[in-house]
């Protein structure tokens, strides 16, 4: 007598949007932050599935942003260096069209952008309506008195960006400083890396605590309700891609947004259509 097969049992996707989101006025200590964490998946091979779906939505879901074209998303991306922007870009928003979608770096101000208040050169690198726009922040520490007076520049500036309708989801990728200095050392072999190699990498690795520090301060008082930072464990490239793309798409489709509707007569058209088919079957 053969046993009844039992049922299969789908593997529970877990929600990264609600276990990286840093809680608004929650104290962030990276160091207790494992940024080698997988969660069920052991390897690119098992992610791969996942990732592949979400890219494809990523993909329709940005379509139907840029037809809507009633809000847009601005997605900041924040790392140490080789933590991992340009393959979050590549592997994740690479998905999407680039009609719609904008990557802004910010490194060392220009003379004009410093003459003008620090959020000057932010506003006008936001896209408008339909578009997705990515922030690259790369800059170096500034002294914690400069900061901590911005912190509620930077949230009313945000809460201006939501109240016109742009949506703002914010990535920490976060590496370990060994993982940092083992990417240095792939670029020291990889001729299509090397380029990205700089003077002063080590020694900004001698700052790695205040870094972190800096970043903690961020994550805490610039985490909020409308534009909610997440920490992304990313030692492993793949399971950045994962995370990043998950939480992506549960925001877009949140926002259950919809395709206009046709400004022109359908069935008008369609006859025209219709009777051009026919002539050029007739000229055949």
């Amino acid at each position: 007598m053969h046993k009844a097969a039992l049922p299969q049992q789908k593997s529970r996707i877990v929600r990264y949007s609600k276990r990286f989101r840093v809680k608004p006025g929650h104290k962030v200590k990276l160091a207790d932050i494992d940024p080698g964490f997988h969660s069920t998946h052991e390897d690119d091979a098992a992610a791969k599935g996942e990732i592949v779906t979400n890219q494809e939505k990523l993909r329709a879901l940005q379509y139907r942003m840029y037809a809507e074209n009633k809000r847009s998303l601005l997605i900041c991306l924040q790392t140490m260096d080789a933590g991992g922007k340009d393959g979050t870009i590549q592997h994740v928003m690479g998905a999407m069209n680039p009609q719609g979608c904008l990557v802004q770096a910010f490194k060392t101000p220009s003379a004009e952008e410093a003459a003008h208040d620090f959020l000057w050169r932010v506003h006008k690198a936001v896209g408008g309506k339909g578009t997705v726009t990515i922030f690259v922040r790369v800059h170096k520490l500034v002294p914690k008195e400069v900061w901590s007076r911005r912190y509620d520049h930077i949230n009313d500036f945000e809460k201006e960006l939501t109240d016109s309708g742009t949506h703002i989801l914010k990535f920490f990728l976060h590496i370990s400083k060994e993982e940092q200095l083992f990417r240095f050392k792939e670029r020291l072999k990889d001729p299509t890396k090397q380029w990205k190699i700089s003077e002063s990498d080590y020694l900004e690795r001698e700052f790695w605590d205040d870094y972190m520090k800096a970043y903690e301060d961020v994550l805490r008082e610039c985490s909020t309700d409308t534009a909610p930072w997440f920490v992304i464990p990313s030692n492993h490239k793949w399971f950045r891609n994962l995370a990043v793309s998950q939480i992506l798409v549960e925001h877009l489709e949140a926002l259950k947004m919809e395709f206009p509707k046709p400004t022109v007569d359908l069935k008008r058209i369609r006859r025209e259509y219709h009777r051009a088919e026919k002539e050029e079957h007739k000229r055949r």
